[in-house]
């Protein structure tokens, strides 16, 4: 090692899913929206020109921010954005864990969260979920730094009642609890009301998954005017312009196509219901997912050599070689044509061996 990198801040960066790019695939391992995105996001993309990119953004993002407190019913003070929600998290970490007291998450969750942990030096525990991949809501009365968890988990899907995450905040009044709510629109129910209780509530979104603008990178927060301004503190001492000027307007413009919003949500939540029954059909288990994804394992057949076997036929799903989940599958829902290929390859696949 030379002198220098005595001083360099190491991590374990985070594994994002395989980008493969081949003509004839079938991508369903990383919970993209199967469906373009709104019509009004469309026409709003052929009027704007090159100009429009000499500027710089308004550093407060206020039109997003203004149409995200209108379509919510909030104040524009109780909204906060960022370049996805992965920047929104970074930044809450940032942020709000700063105690000597570990923050608290569970251990099959989103594994952004020990990255961020690791790379700003926050301490943390991971509470393990339940033999059905719930969170046990008790494992966060204890002492901490802080809390935060997705509802749905990732890459469970696996819903925790509304009434749980009362019962989580009510046990954790003086740190802040944060719940990232990616995949809120397929099912789940938000913690959004609660904000107006808990003034130590941040509620984690994003434009990536339902609203199909996953390549625009838009991710927002609702809570307490008090935390907000923090949150904006820290954002605009570290970058004043996060967002970019067509992430502002095409955002916007999603936000106001709110039938085509749950037309295509709407879809995509039917054709998981279907492909569960499907995949049940076929001796695969899943649990009751409430996000874009199904979790699925089969007692006869290998996950790892599943997970291969689709990747030679060119269907790319998302495989974890971590404990507890490495005979498991997270599977994107794409279109009704998409999974009816992926069923009738694992048909095939299955029938072959009988």
């Amino acid at each position: 090692m030379k002198k220098w990198e005595e001083n360099v801040r190491r991590v374990i960066p985070y594994t994002p899913g395989e980008q493969p790019d081949f003509a004839d695939m079938i991508k369903l391992n990383t919970n993209e929206n199967p469906y373009p995105p709104a019509p009004g996001v469309q026409e709003r993309m052929k009027e704007m020109s090159a100009e429009e990119l000499r500027l710089y953004p308004a550093p407060a993002a206020d039109s997003l921010v203004e149409e995200l407190a209108g379509y919510y019913g909030l104040k524009k003070e109780q909204v906060f954005v960022g370049v996805g929600s992965d920047d929104v998290l970074a930044m809450a970490f940032l942020t709000f864990f700063n105690s000597k007291k570990p923050v608290l998450f569970p251990d099959i969750t989103y594994s952004f969260y020990d990255v961020w942990a690791g790379l700003f030096g926050i301490l943390y525990v991971c509470q393990p979920l339940n033999e059905r991949f719930e969170i046990v809501k008790e494992d966060y009365y204890k002492e901490n730094g802080g809390v935060v968890f997705p509802n749905p988990n990732a890459p469970t899907g696996v819903e925790l009642p509304l009434s749980d995450i009362e019962d989580i905040l009510r046990h954790n009044e003086d740190v802040v609890v944060i719940v990232d709510e990616a995949y809120i629109d397929f099912g789940a129910k938000s913690a959004l009301e609660l904000t107006e209780k808990y003034d130590n509530l941040l509620v984690v979104q994003t434009f990536s998954k339902s609203r199909a603008l996953a390549g625009l990178r838009i991710g927002y927060a609702f809570g307490s005017q008090t935390l907000i301004k923090y949150l904006n503190d820290a954002k605009y001492s570290f970058n004043s312009y996060t967002m970019n000027r067509p992430s502002l307007a095409l955002g916007v413009e999603a936000l106001r196509d709110d039938a085509y919003f749950k037309e295509t949500t709407a879809k995509i939540i039917a054709t998981r219901e279907r492909t569960k029954k499907e995949l049940a059909a076929l001796g695969f288990l899943s649990g009751d997912s409430k996000a874009n994804f199904l979790f699925v394992t089969h007692p006869d057949y290998p996950a790892k050599e599943l997970f291969e076997a689709l990747r030679k036929r060119h269907i790319f799903v998302r495989y974890f070689a971590k404990p507890r989940i490495d005979n498991y599958l997270r599977i994107t829902i794409g279109t009704d044509a998409q999974m009816d290929e992926l069923i009738a390859f694992l048909k095939e696949y299955i029938r072959r061996d009988i």
